[in-house]
């Protein structure tokens, strides 16, 4: 299902996570789930997977993760503040202590001359150790490559989180 390089992101996730007693959540809207789906792929993840949120909608977004609509409404669902925002709900709204958010433009559509297809906001916060975010754009023909391309940069941004 997945590329042998995300497998083993994620299995090297959940092995360094456990160390640590670290427990994980996710909240995604552009990935729809791939990178929670990439971490319950490695057996042994139910030791460091908490949940995960899918927040493809706006609504969704404020609704379970506290995302101010306004916030949504000045500066678009793809951006740093809410990708952070993503992060900070995840974590408050879980038992967990590091999240991951991911919020883009996967296309085809969708895409503008600000934020074209490709371009992906990740943030990850863990309890204590603060925010830290990346803005990608990702030059790939496809939707799906896209998708793998920002769970891959999630994963090793995770493991980044973990030291």
């Amino acid at each position: 299902m997945f590329s042998l390089e995300i497998v083993t992101l994620a299995r090297l996730l959940v092995d360094e996570a456990r160390e640590r007693s670290l427990r994980i959540v996710t909240a995604e809207s552009c990935t729809g789930g791939l990178v929670a789906g990439a971490i319950c792929q490695v057996a042994g993840a139910s030791d460091v997977f908490e949940r995960g949120f899918v927040t493809y909608s706006n609504r969704a977004k404020h609704e379970l993760l506290g995302v101010p609509g306004d916030l949504i409404a000045d500066l678009g669902a793809v951006s740093e503040p809410v990708a952070r925002m993503m992060a900070e709900g995840a974590l408050e709204n879980s038992n967990a202590h590091l999240a991951v958010a991911i919020t883009g433009v996967a296309g085809p559509g969708g895409g503008t001359a600000m934020k074209p297809v490709g371009t992906v906001h990740i943030a990850t916060a863990r309890t204590n150790h603060g925010l830290m975010h990346r803005q990608e754009f990702f030059e790939i023909e496809d939707r799906v490559g896209i998708q793998l391309a920002a769970v891959q940069s999630a994963l090793q941004m995770l493991r980044d989180r973990l030291t």
